[in-house]
């Protein structure tokens, strides 16, 4: 027979397992931002401030992806640990190859959101399933949007004109994400 405070400490208490994959979440949404934050500097010192610009803008969205699994884990009886992360690098071979590992690493954390969403079917927590899907359909935007980007950067090529140009890009979807991003805060 169950006592009250079995059932008590079952309903206050986040389950081991997926407390422990939103936390290694909470860890790559970290690393994420901060990996970003490094591209975001060394676009800037070399003077492409539209790609900086953009870059500060998808590092403070993954911020906002860790604070948001933070509360989450926190509300629902677990302990959201906040974690420390690696040195970013601080040199890049090209914006082309920012880029490529901008997408690469979006490829990781979306392999790691579907493990989160595995998890949460195997235990059957359908809560966290469902609070998950916000995240599955961010990574589908995240991932489209570095190929998108990567893309264009192929087509220029060497071009400085292309070049000029494509930071100019940058720096309006930045604004525009922005825009976007308050918005979605505040709801």
């Amino acid at each position: 027979m169950v006592t009250l405070r079995e059932t008590e400490q079952k309903i206050t208490t986040m389950n081991k397992r997926i407390e422990s994959a939103l936390n290694d979440q909470i860890q790559k949404e970290s690393s994420s931002s901060q990996y970003y934050l490094a591209m975001a500097s060394w676009a800037e010192n070399n003077g492409l401030n539209g790609t900086a610009k953009f870059m500060y803008t998808h590092s403070d969205e993954e911020r906002f992806h860790m604070l948001k699994l933070i509360k989450f884990v926190n509300e629902r009886g677990g302990v959201a640990i906040v974690p420390s992360v690696p040195q970013p690098p601080v040199e890049f071979d090209s914006l082309e190859r920012v880029f490529e590992l901008l997408l690469e690493h979006e490829l990781l954390v979306t392999e790691s959101i579907n493990s989160v969403v595995d998890v949460c079917l195997q235990e059957k927590d359908y809560s966290t399933h469902n609070f998950m899907q916000w995240y599955v359909s961010e990574q589908l935007e995240e991932e489209a949007l570095a190929r998108g980007v990567l893309d264009k950067l192929r087509l220029i090529g060497g071009d400085k004109g292309g070049l000029y140009l494509f930071d100019r890009d940058m720096e309006a979807s930045a604004a525009a994400a922005n825009k976007a991003g308050t918005a979605d805060k505040k709801a």
